[in-house]
């Protein structure tokens, strides 16, 4: 049903009141980080596939920053249109979006380019989350005494930039709320790890942790910090439904936000 409502709700939007064709949308471009296992860039083609089954009308396009083709310098010169939203399919901010992706866009000569934010935080993340706990063996209908036995740890690759970390904490703020048991954040590439959290949450009366896997797409991060759950451990994120329904709010958000003016260069005396 949410699909039907979102291609009429597409399809509709193409009309204006007057009947008359409106201009096509800016093209989406998803913008994902690249792996060398296989089974991320499986992922995120099916992921891609479910937005268009949303948007039937949107021209929706993949780049990567690295690993992969198509590389996003190479996605970005290859559009017919001069304008296009990049939608990050990365988790918190930090150096990919705030450098990386700017750079490209700016690459690409006569390219209007507009940036959304990452996906996360966002409730629609922690829907995901969630889903993929259950789906693990997380119980949906726990008792007291399993609440207080249990933990998560929420595994993200990590960064050094101050606002992914708060990104990722919020998360797991969220995450908390949702299962009514603490999420403590751990990383793959700084600290604590996976195992540090877990020790963290057995100390506190804690013993059946399960990890929470913050990855777009299988890899070998999200398998390593699989391999240090000490109860059951979620795949990743993957191309869930609520996913793609977040790759579109994040356009929808982009396109809705009016583009600045340019600057007006003063004449010269």
């Amino acid at each position: 049903m949410n699909a039907i409502t979102s291609q009429l709700g597409s399809q509709l939007s193409l009309v204006s009141l007057n009947g008359a064709r409106r201009p096509a949308p800016p093209p989406l471009v998803l913008v994902a980080h690249g792996s060398r296992d296989p089974r991320a860039l499986s992922t995120v083609r099916t992921l891609i596939e479910r937005v268009r089954e949303l948007r039937p009308h949107l021209s929706v396009h993949l780049g990567h920053i690295e690993l992969n083709e198509p590389l996003l310098a190479d996605t970005l010169a290859s559009l017919d249109a001069d304008g296009a939203v990049l939608v990050p399919l990365l988790l918190s901010r930090g150096y990919h979006v705030k450098r990386d992706i700017p750079e490209a866009a700016a690459a690409v000569p006569g390219l209007r380019a507009r940036i959304a934010a990452p996906l996360g935080p966002h409730p629609l993340l922690v829907e995901t989350l969630y889903a993929r706990l259950v789906e693990a063996g997380w119980r949906t209908g726990m008792s007291d005494a399993d609440r207080r036995a249990g933990g998560v740890v929420l595994a993200a690759a990590g960064s050094r930039d101050p606002e992914s970390i708060t990104d990722t904490r919020r998360t797991a703020q969220l995450l908390a709320e949702r299962l009514g048991v603490p999420v403590v954040p751990a990383y793959a590439s700084a600290a604590p790890t996976v195992a540090a959290a877990v020790r963290a949450l057995a100390a506190r009366g804690r013993h059946r942790i399960a990890v929470a896997s913050y990855f777009t797409a299988p890899g070998r991060f999200a398998t390593e910090c699989a391999a240090a759950a000490p109860w059951i451990a979620a795949a990743p994120l993957g191309s869930h439904a609520a996913m793609a329904r977040l790759i579109l709010h994040r356009y929808d958000q982009t396109v809705a936000t009016p583009e600045p003016a340019p600057e007006r260069e003063l004449a010269s005396a």
